[in-house]
C-alpha cells in the first residue's frame, strides 16, 4: 500500500521554548521540502512567559505555511497538542516536542510506516540522554503500565507521533479533562507501527516538564487506564488482615503451649497504626477517582484559545 500525503499537519506545543523555535522551524521545512506534500506547521504558545509568542508571531507574518494558536494560559502539555490537532487540517498529523529531542529526521520514517498501512505510528524511545532520575522513574512507570493496564504497547513512548486522519477524527470525539493523549490513542485500538530511536540531550532551555508534572501526567495514566490503584488498596488489605490473622494464632499458640503472657496493648498500637495508614491509602485512592468525576461533571473547556494567526 503506497498512500500519498496531500497535506501533513505538525503540531508542536510550546511552553517557554523562544531559543528553540527558529532551530525546530528550519530543520522541519528543510526535511519537508524533500517530502513531495503540503504542510502546515502549528505551534500552541500555552502560556509561555518568555518571548515564544513573539517569535512565533514573527514567523507566521512571514510564511503561511506556520499557524499560531496562543492559548490564553498554561494549560499544560496534553491540552495544547489537543488544541492544536483540534484545528489541524492534514491528512496525516504529527506531534511532537519543540525542544528538538524529538529528531525532525525522523518524520520520513513515520510517514513510511503510514504509507505501508499503519494508521498511527508511535516513536519509542530506546535510550534517553536524561537525567538519572527521570530514566529510572520513566521505567518505572512504563513497566507499570505495560502490566497492570488494558494497554499493550511496550516501551518507552512519549507524545511523539503520527495519526491518520481518521484516527484523529475519532480521538477528537473523546473530550475527557483529565487527558493522557499516549493511552487514549493506544486505547482506539487501530493498527499501528513503532519506530526506535536514541532521544538526544535538549540544546537549550530546560524541560517544563518538572517532577510534580511528571507526577500528575503518571497519575492520569494510571487511574485512567489502569486498576492498578484500586487493587493497590485490595493488596494493602489483604496483607494487613493476613498479617493480624497469623500474629493471631501465634499469640494463642504461644499462650496455650508455653503459658507466654504478652502486653496485647503494644500489638493493638501497632496494629492500628498500620490501619490507619491503610484507610489512608484507601482515602486517597478514593479522592483521586472523585477528583476526576468532578473535574468532568463541570464541564469545563480543555483549552481557551486567545487568538490565531494563519488558521
Amino acid at each position: 500500500m503506497d498512500q500519498k500525503v496531500d497535506l501533513l499537519s505538525i503540531v508542536v506545543p510550546v511552553y517557554n521554548e523562544e531559543q528553540n523555535i527558529l532551530f525546530l522551524r528550519d530543520k522541519l521545512f528543510e526535511l519537508i521540502g524533500s517530502l513531495d506534500c503540503g504542510c502546515e506547521l502549528i505551534f500552541v504558545n500555552d502560556g509561555s512567559s518568555d518571548n515564544s509568542f513573539e517569535v512565533i508571531a514573527g514567523l507566521v507574518k512571514s510564511d503561511r505555511r506556520i499557524k499560531l494558536l496562543n492559548l490564553s494560559r498554561n494549560f499544560g502539555q496534553q491540552a495544547a497538542l489537543t488544541a492544536g490537532m483540534d484545528y489541524s487540517k492534514g491528512d496525516v498529523i504529527i506531534t511532537m516536542d519543540c525542544d528538538l529531542q524529538d529528531p525532525p529526521e525522523l518524520i520520513p520514517e513515520l510517514i513510511k510506516k503510514w504509507r505501508e498501512g499503519a494508521k498511527v505510528v508511535f516513536a519509542r524511545r530506546r535510550l534517553r540522554k536524561e537525567g538519572f532520575m527521570k530514566v529510572v522513574t520513566a521505567r518505572i512507570f512504563y513497566s507499570l503500565m505495560k502490566r497492570y493496564s488494558d494497554l499493550k504497547i511496550t516501551g518507552d513512548i512519549g507524545d511523539f507521533r503520527l495519526v491518520d486522519r481518521k484516527v484523529l477524527d475519532s480521538l477528537n470525539n473523546m473530550r475527557e479533562k483529565s487527558r493522557y493523549l499516549r493511552g487514549m490513542v493506544a486505547w482506539l485500538g487501530f493498527n499501528y507501527a513503532i519506530v526506535d530511536f536514541d532521544r538526544p540531550e535538549r540544546i537549550h532551555g530546560k524541560s517544563g516538564y518538572d517532577y510534580f508534572k511528571m507526577a500528575r501526567l503518571a497519575m492520569d495514566g494510571v487511574v485512567s487506564f489502569s486498576s492498578l490503584p484500586l487493587r493497590m488498596g485490595l493488596v494493602i488489605g489483604t496483607i494487613c488482615i493476613v498479617s493480624g490473622f497469623s500474629f493471631l494464632v501465634y499469640i494463642c499458640g504461644d499462650s496455650i503451649l508455653n503459658h507466654v503472657v504478652y502486653p496485647l496493648y503494644k500489638w493493638l498500637v501497632i496494629a492500628l497504626f498500620m490501619l490507619i495508614g491503610f484507610l489512608f491509602i484507601l482515602i486517597w485512592i478514593v479522592a483521586e477517582y472523585i477528583r476526576r468525576i468532578y473535574d468532568e461533571s463541570k464541564g469545563r473547556p480543555i483549552y481557551v484559545v486567545q487568538g490565531t494567526e494563519n488558521l
